[in-house]
């Protein structure tokens, strides 16, 4: 068993593997000699060179080894793998893209080995990154600390080492649409928060979208928090007063001043108010109904096409 698994998600990192292995090699590896390490690259269904990347690491260094998937499952469904068929002791997660500094895992080990923590989450105190990209994750979440987690850093994290017993809660307790770092904060045991800065990409473009962002607030909001179906009951009731109190005002006109109601300005506005809000009510409704569906359904997370094993031993595909 190592003492330590390093799982490393990839999807189109080309450019990005070698200098990065290099450095855990250089940063990690030899300056900690006390301890065993297996480093897991788990190529997430990539379309460019990442694959031979890692097949060249895998040919230079004995404690690599890559799980290849057979699509695009995502980057949590791709930790989930890699921490699937890790054996390390304690397991750690992070970037292929060389924005996480591989040094700080000194720290990280030193956190659970020495200081007794379960987790460590490695948080960014800054970035090197452009002003969109850095406005949109601070907005993220802030939401997410405001409506779920009220101890989720400003800035997020993604760079997180699990003890043994925090892994197996993890991996028992996963959505089917899984938050990760919800999953993380939601577990509450001993935990020690790193700041380090973020860095550049050692090469090529994230593919971290806007789109995927809103997906993930969705999911860290439904999996985690009551506040969209409380927001809908409070819609609901607001509407039945301002009708109650419509309907009011209606009835006191006809019976003190005699005045009809009359045109159909009045009722287009109500039509259109009440549809509205039953519209968006069935969509939140369904969004959660959609997710337990999908609980339900209890299918594979991920879909391994092939295994390679370190170098000595001969890469063997799933079964």
């Amino acid at each position: 068993m190592p003492d330590y698994s390093l799982v490393i998600p990839v999807y189109f990192n080309e450019g990005c593997l070698l200098p990065l292995m290099a450095s855990l090699q250089n940063d990690v590896i030899s300056k900690n000699p006390q301890l065993t390490c297996e480093v897991i690259f788990v190529d997430d269904g990539s379309g460019d060179r990442s694959l031979e990347e890692l097949l060249q690491i895998r040919e230079k260094y004995d404690q690599v080894e890559i799980i290849k998937l057979t699509r695009n499952f995502g980057q949590v469904n791709a930790l989930i793998a890699g921490f699937s068929h890790a054996r390390g002791k304690c397991v750690i997660a992070m970037s292929a893209d060389g924005q996480d500094p591989p040094a700080i895992i000194n720290e990280m080990l030193k956190a659970y080995y020495e200081e007794g923590n379960e987790v460590v989450i490695c948080t960014r105190e800054g970035r090197d990154e452009s002003f969109y990209r850095v406005a949109t994750s601070r907005i993220f979440y802030m939401l997410i600390k405001k409506l779920v987690f009220p101890n989720m850093p400003e800035s997020g994290f993604d760079f997180v080492l699990f003890g043994e017993r925090a892994l197996k809660t993890y991996l028992k307790n996963v959505d089917a649409n899984p938050f990760y770092q919800g999953g993380i904060l939601w577990m509450g045991y001993k935990t020690k928060f790193i700041k380090y800065f973020r860095r550049q990409r050692f090469a090529g473009k994230s593919r971290w979208t806007f789109g995927k962002k809103i997906t993930f607030l969705i999911d860290g909001i439904l999996s985690y928090s009551f506040f969209p179906i409380r927001l809908l009951s409070f819609i609901g009731l607001l509407i039945a007063v301002l009708g109650f109190a419509y309907a009011l005002d209606i009835i006191i006109e006809k019976i003190l001043w005699g005045n009809p109601v009359t045109g159909w300005a009045p009722i287009m506005i109500v039509t259109l108010v009440t549809g509205g809000a039953q519209l968006l009510m069935l969509g939140m409704i369904g969004e959660y109904l959609w997710r337990t569906l999908s609980q339900v359904r209890n299918r594979d997370f991920y879909v391994v096409d092939n295994i390679y094993e370190p170098k000595n031993r001969q890469a063997i595909p799933e079964s």
